[in-house]
């Protein structure tokens, strides 16, 4: 699978490690940046990797920024994606059986990095039940037209 991964100067570290973990696992990474910890604005790499899912050249996508909030808000303006910030494998699960979510976020500054590779981990391995959370997800995309 071709995961898109992106982060500002506060998620680095964790994109950098993520990447490696990812690659480890079997899946491409298609890497939109930061590459470096100068400062940068998370909105240019969270735009990124959004229209990448939403254009569905990866399959999903995964963000870190040192909150993880800045770069859902951001992901969540692009038509087509549904982004989850998660703190626990728990929401990660959720994320993806209830919601369909396409792009996790994730904090460098409040998960352990076991923790975020956990909840990427979860996130990919966990599949949309459908059913009744269809028409939910639904109703989310009809509020931007897609």
């Amino acid at each position: 699978m071709t995961i898109a991964l992106g982060s500002d100067h506060a998620g680095f570290r964790y994109k950098s490690a993520i990447a490696d973990f990812l690659r480890s696992s079997g899946h491409m990474v298609e890497d939109f940046g930061t590459h470096s910890l100068d400062s940068v604005d998370y909105p240019d790499f969270a735009a990124a990797v959004g229209r990448a899912v939403a254009e569905k050249k990866v399959e999903f996508g995964v963000l870190v920024c040192g909150s993880g909030i800045g770069v859902s808000i951001t992901a969540n303006k692009v038509s087509g994606v549904r982004a989850a910030n998660c703190l626990t494998v728990e929401m990660a699960q959720l994320a993806r059986q209830h919601n369909n979510a396409n792009v996790v976020t994730l904090g460098e500054r409040l998960v352990s990095l076991e923790m975020a590779q956990a909840i990427v981990e979860a996130f990919l391995s966990t599949p949309f039940e459908g059913g009744r959370h269809e028409k939910r997800v639904e109703k989310i995309h009809a509020l931007t037209e897609r």
